[in-house]
């Protein structure tokens, strides 16, 4: 019996001239029969599917795909494809599936493909032309993957390519991009490649060939030079953003012609200049105007009030200055305003906040604004961030702030505030707050003990730091049970540290330094869970609506950033260190340097295998240092200089990276670090022998020798009277 070939066969065929069909034949037919059976089956052609079954074989890692594309299976009914009613593949739909390998250039002979989607996958090589250059492919979208080389010109066609969306973004391409493959894209409406390594000028030219371009994404790369003035001429463009690349100059006075932009994006480049009043005016579509990390001056005109449209307003860390304009108000739709790290300056009291009904997020840190906090601001209901830290704001925290419900995040610090206990009572009804900083304000008040203070339910990062307030911790803290994150430190705190800190359930993170606390480190310490237990810390996401900077550079912007981590250096602490400290697991970070410590290094600390920081600096410990230490391999930073230990200092594992000045003011220690061998060390106390010892020895010695020269004299007389 012979089989006759069809062009509608699911896969291939082979006559035969037996009585009997072996098994995969018999899936072959029953696809026939359901194919002709059913007009709504669609079953794809012989040439599809083989080229989907050498796409598939091109890769080391086929994601489970190999389980479903079988070849005695209709194709149309794989996992990721699409046919259309005449069998041919319109869809290869295969993002994150973990395939690994090349993209077979054999995928361009699907001459009916519209929409090829790899993205999120672990595929490497070059992005074949024959994609590009389809005939029939209008999404095409490859990001998050490996692939690596630049993209070539593409050969000159009459015909115009069909292409609609590319998107190449977050893989290795480099290189400059192509000057004449866009002539042909006249289609073509959106394109991102973002987060690659082109660079050059900014490419132009599809402002001209692609009369329908609506996006275009090209941050983080590595492009360079002015911007060129030939953006302007793309007057369908609604997004552009071009941030994190090295750009320099002036806006082009062209690229306000664009005046369908609803999103502009340049941050962290190079641009310069100052923000003309009769060019704003112009992209009165804008919801977004983003030019932060540049170095932009003059002031904010005026005409920014006929921004109806604006949503989002970021002018950050650039070299702006003066006071806020009053039309800022008549943009009521403004949810984000950025303007930190610049010289701004006046009183906000001058702007009235409450016409911003839609504000959410307000960041004013590191300017120069003065006055007091407008109670304005409390108006602006839907507020959840508020920063106005590193200014010059003065007096008390006016009446109101507990009117936002929905503030989760505040930070006043660096200002003149006075007044905590007064502060404490009114954002104490902030019932959502979950991040408070305001520290290095009230300077020189006393920190209040009383335990009326109530609220603060959710707060999960407080900092009280640099204040110099007096007083105690105070015991109104044991209230805060969601507690994540205390800093009280640079201040002048006395007494001991309390007990009761180990009941706050999720405290990691602990910072009392640079106070006057006195006592032995408490061993209720040791018990704390979130040190002791493997689980991540339990922040809420927004707790981090904007970035929390612990010192001048670092920044903080994830819930993990914050480590698991005990400092309680430049005190009066003394005592010895608690043995139970091994018992902190899952630590990061141990500071107890500057403190009046005694006693031996616990041998337990070296179960602490999570440890990367370790002081113990400038304390009176004595003993050796536990040769165990060595088995801590993710230990980078090591001080124990300035104490009273001897013996050789441990080598190996991370001792070996450690400098000379981790183990200074240690009279006693040797080892190669030192440059002091413990031989030399070890043996001198035996060659140092008192007068005393000296005479006693010397006595013994002459003692003994005439023993010995007696003895040997009497042996010979007696040996002489029988034997001579």
């Amino acid at each position: 019996m012979s089989v006759t070939r069809h062009p509608l066969l699911c896969s291939s065929s082979k006559s035969m001239s037996t009585n009997k069909f072996p098994l995969p034949v018999y899936g072959i037919a029953l696809v026939l029969m359901l194919c002709f059976a059913s007009p709504s089956i669609n079953c794809c052609l012989l040439h599809e599917k083989t080229t989907l079954i050498k796409f598939l074989n091109g890769l080391s890692a086929q994601g489970g795909l190999n389980m479903s594309w079988r070849n005695d299976t209709n194709c149309c009914k794989w996992e990721g494809i699409t046919c259309s009613m005449d069998g041919m593949v319109t869809d290869v739909l295969l993002a994150s599936r973990s395939l690994e390998g090349t993209i077979s250039p054999c995928l361009g002979n699907l001459t009916r493909l519209m929409r090829l989607n790899l993205s999120s996958n672990l595929l490497f090589g070059s992005l074949p032309q024959e994609l590009v250059s389809s005939s029939s492919i209008i999404v095409l979208d490859i990001s998050f993957n490996r692939l690596t080389g630049g993209l070539k010109e593409l050969p000159y066609t009459a015909h115009t390519r069909p292409l609609q969306v590319l998107n190449i973004s977050s893989n290795l391409f480099r290189g400059s991009f192509p000057s004449t493959t866009w002539e042909t894209m006249k289609n073509l409406v959106v394109l991102n490649a973002s987060n690659n390594s082109f660079t050059g000028q900014l490419p132009t030219q599809f402002c001209t060939s692609s009369p329908s371009l609506a996006v275009l994404e090209l941050c983080y790369n590595q492009f360079s030079e002015k911007i060129p003035p030939g953006l302007g001429s793309c007057s369908m463009l609604r997004v552009l953003k071009v941030g994190h690349n090295n750009l320099t100059g002036a806006l082009p006075d062209e690229l306000f012609n664009a005046t369908s932009l609803e999103f502009l994006s340049f941050p962290w480049n190079g641009l310069q200049g100052t923000l003309q009043s009769a060019h704003i005016v112009k992209l009165s579509n804008l919801t977004t105007l983003d030019l932060g990390g540049n170095s932009f001056s003059g002031i904010i005109p005026k005409s920014i009030g006929h921004l109806k449209r604006l949503e989002e307003l970021h002018l950050n860390n650039n070299m702006m200055y003066g006071e806020l304009p009053p039309t800022l108000i008549n943009c009521t739709n403004l949810m984000t305003i950025n303007l930190q790290t610049n010289n701004f300056s006046g009183e906000l009291t001058k702007v009235n906040f409450s016409n911003l009904p839609n504000l959410k997020i307000m960041d004013l840190m590191s300017n120069s604004f003065s006055g007091t906090i407008p109670k304005g601001i409390y108006s602006c209901r839907n507020l959840t961030a508020l920063r106005l830290s590193f200014n010059k704001f003065h007096g008390q925290l006016p009446d109101g702030i507990g009117n936002l419900k929905l503030l989760t995040f505040l930070s006043l610090g660096n200002n003149g505030l006075k007044n905590i206990t007064n502060a404490l009572q009114m954002l104490g009804s902030s019932k959502n707050l979950i991040t408070l900083l305001i520290g290095k304000n009230f300077r020189h008040e006393t920190m209040p003990q009383d335990g009326s203070l109530g609220g603060f339910e959710n707060i999960q990062i407080l900092s009280l730091d640099g204040c110099a307030l007096y007083g105690k911790i105070p015991h109104w803290l044991a209230k805060l049970t969601n507690l994540g994150v205390l800093m009280l430190h640079d201040n002048r705190l006395t007494g001991p540290i309390p007990d009761w800190i180990s009941s706050l359930n999720f405290l990691f993170y602990l910072q009392l330094s640079n106070n006057n606390l006195t006592g032995e480190i408490p061993k209720a310490l040791m018990q704390m869970p979130m040190l002791r237990s493997e689980a991540a810390n339990h922040l809420d996401p927004r707790s981090f609506l904007l970035p929390i900077y612990s010192g001048p550079s670092l920044q903080l912007s994830v819930a993990g950033a914050f480590r698991k981590e005990l400092v309680l250096s430049v005190n009066k602490l003394d005592g010895e260190i608690p043995p139970g400290i091994g018992q902190l697991k899952t630590i990061w970070g141990l500071n107890f340097s500057s403190n009046l410590l005694s006693g031996v290094i616990p041998q337990s600390i070296c179960n602490l295998t999570s440890l990367q920081l370790l002081d113990l600096s400038s304390n009176h410990l004595t003993g050796t240092i536990p040769s165990a230490l060595n088995n801590l391999h993710f230990l980078s930073k090591f001080n124990i200089s300035n104490n009273e230990l001897q013996g050789p200092v441990p080598t190996g594992g991370q001792f070996n990276t450690f400098q000379s000045s981790s183990f200074s003011g240690n009279p006693k220690l040797c080892g190669r670090v030192l440059n002091c061998q413990c031989n030399s060390i070890e043996t001198a106390p035996l060659s140092i022998i008192s007068a005393k010892e000296w005479g006693t020895e010397v006595i013994f010695s002459i003692a003994f020798g005439l023993f010995i020269g007696v003895g040997l004299l009497y042996d010979q007389l007696v040996l002489y009277r029988f034997f001579g």
